[in-house]
């Protein structure tokens, strides 16, 4: 259906998403939003210690990561997983995996996109992801890139909050009320078992944005209540008609 409005989130590892935006892509499909999310590898190497340390494989970590994923998913609503499986640490695309990402966005046709912060020293699959983003982004919106297909507009990239914003020159410009999806965003986060470790420090999060949404509403004496938030770096500017 052409009027159904529809989203894309590129996540270099299989928690990124639920921990970052799970609230956005909750939010949105219970507003009948077709969230598709990609990832581009499950983060096995770098972000499964918890399995290596209890003597898995690197397919049994894949596949629990997958199922994982899988599962959060499912919990948030969204519309389609689309699970890459690059590898990571490091994360790494050739051509025919740029051309496959940009397949997927011009399929999609999103109204926005997400991904991770532009620096990231900490993880350089995550910098390395919002690149690739930019690109495929760009190369989606070439007529000449398969003439014939449908070329993407100008959909927003938003990035979503590092680990250590401070370390990552990422400053939001968007506050998001995800309080009434809080309960499926946590509920998706518990669903990945090989980082019980970020559970809590998401929540904090999460009630840490809400703080700054609630202020950036009206103020502490006349802003809009919020239990928890997610915050986001957009990228291009924005038009508006009225501000």
């Amino acid at each position: 259906m052409a009027d159904v409005r529809t989203a894309l989130i590129i996540s270099a590892h299989a928690a990124d998403f639920v921990w970052r935006c799970g609230g956005a892509i909750a939010l949105h499909a219970e507003m009948g939003c077709e969230v598709t999310v990609a990832c581009l590898s499950f983060g096995e190497r770098g972000e499964s210690a918890r399995l290596w340390k209890d003597g898995k494989s690197l397919q049994e970590v894949k596949d629990i990561r997958r199922g994982e994923a899988e599962a959060a998913a499912t919990v948030l609503g969204a519309h389609r997983l689309e699970c890459f499986d690059l590898g990571d640490y490091p994360l790494h695309l050739e051509k025919e995996d740029k051309f496959r990402l940009v397949d997927l966005i011009r399929a999609v046709q999103p109204s926005f996109m997400m991904s991770h912060s532009q620096y990231d020293p900490y993880n350089t699959d995550h910098m390395y992801m919002t690149q690739i983003a930019l690109e495929a982004r760009m190369i989606a919106q070439a007529w000449g890139h398969n003439p014939g297909e449908n070329v993407l507009g100008a959909p927003q990239l938003y990035l979503f909050e590092p680990h250590q914003t401070e370390q990552m020159g990422w400053k939001p410009d968007v506050f998001l009320d995800i309080t009434p999806v809080w309960d499926k965003k946590r509920k998706a986060m518990e669903c990945m078992n090989g980082q019980v470790h970020l559970w809590e420090y998401y929540t904090r999060v999460a009630q840490q944005r809400a703080n700054h949404f609630k202020r950036n509403s009206g103020g502490m004496s006349g802003g809009r209540d919020c239990k928890f938030a997610e915050g986001f770096q957009s990228v291009f500017p924005r038009t508006v008609d009225m501000l």
